[in-house]
């Protein structure tokens, strides 16, 4: 096995800070190591995150791993809950994922932001501070506003209600967010810029709001299709997805990852973690070439669960002694004051 030891370390006091997770917040494995490099450290209690994509980018996966190492990391937790505003949740299928179904109370009867307001006042009320509590909403674009319900569907709307309320729910419910240690994950969908000749081409719903109060937000897009021949036969087996973290209040912004995700697993950390060593030139500093790389993903299906999860977190580690060797290089040697 490869050995941590031969990656070279080393920096200033100014970048010791910056590229080690915040000290100051527990944060909760997103599925992918990588992911975890470029949002600072995983998903943070206490903060709001936003995960933007398109269709088939993994949106509503990130939010079934978050809440599947969730419930492994904190087994004392204050609730999850996953708001399902789109109505179109496979509960068995986030099941065969891993997703412990019968400790998630699932949202079927929030169809405004209004009534997002009022539910998470009522669980506010329910939690204290010594348990940590996860909140996924999916999506944002699914809720409406009062306002919209009440007109008829032919009359025109600029659709300033919803942003407005959407900012007034974080500002009345920032505080509550941090002190009860509930971690809210939005996903949102993105929608075309018509005639945008400069600048991000998409949009989501919801108007700034989330640009101002979310701690994170992660874009996603669908770099290609992974397909496997069997017998003679292809199938599309899974999807290679880049993120793009935006905004990151807990870290350093713009890092970037990609990493796969198979259809029936998740997102496949040790593909991605082993081709990033790769990308970044370090798999012969701890003795792999790149041949092994094929060797040791194909293996590791026929390891013992327990030798798998060790392969997998020895690999992360390596990873993350990576990620900040490269990071610290990249930050300044001195204070400013």
């Amino acid at each position: 096995m490869a050995k941590r030891g031969k990656l070279k370390r080393g920096a200033g006091k100014s970048g010791l800070y910056f590229s080690n997770p915040s000290p100051n917040v527990e944060f909760v494995h997103s599925g992918s190591t990588l992911l975890n490099c470029i949002i600072g450290g995983g998903w943070p209690l206490g903060r709001i995150s936003n995960v933007v994509g398109d269709k088939s980018t993994g949106k509503t996966l990130l939010g079934i791993e978050a809440v599947s190492n969730f419930a492994h990391q904190f087994p004392d937790n204050g609730g999850i809950w996953f708001n399902e505003a789109e109505a179109a949740f496979d509960e068995d299928y986030a099941a065969a994922l891993g997703m412990p179904i019968d400790k998630v109370t699932f949202v079927s009867d929030c169809y405004t932001v209004e009534d997002l307001c009022d539910h998470l006042e009522e669980i506010f009320q329910k939690l204290n501070t010594d348990a940590p509590a996860f909140y996924i909403l999916d999506s944002l674009d699914a809720l409406s506003d009062q306002a919209e319900l009440d007109r008829d569907v032919r009359e025109g709307s600029y659709g300033a209600a919803k942003a407005k309320k959407l900012s007034e729910l974080f500002r009345r419910q920032i505080k509550n967010i941090e002190s009860k240690k509930l971690h809210v994950m939005i996903i949102s969908q993105v929608r075309d810029r018509i005639g945008v000749s400069f600048g991000r081409k998409t949009a989501r719903s919801g108007g700034k709001a989330l640009d101002f109060y979310a701690s994170q937000v992660v874009y996603l897009s669908h770099i290609k299709t992974l397909k496997r021949t069997r017998k003679g036969v292809e199938r599309p087996i899974g999807i290679n997805i880049k993120a793009k973290c935006d905004k990151c209040k807990i870290g350093l912004p713009f890092r970037e990852c990609e990493f796969p995700i198979l259809f029936g697993y998740g997102i496949d950390d040790l593909k991605a973690n082993l081709e990033w060593l790769k990308t970044v030139k370090k798999l012969d500093e701890i003795g792999l070439d790149d041949k092994d790389i094929v060797k040791i993903c194909t293996d590791a299906w026929d390891l013992p669960d327990e030798e798998y999860k060790e392969l997998l977190s020895d690999i992360a580690s390596l990873v993350q002694d990576a990620w900040k060797e490269i990071e610290i290089g990249f930050l300044p040697t001195k204070r400013k004051y």
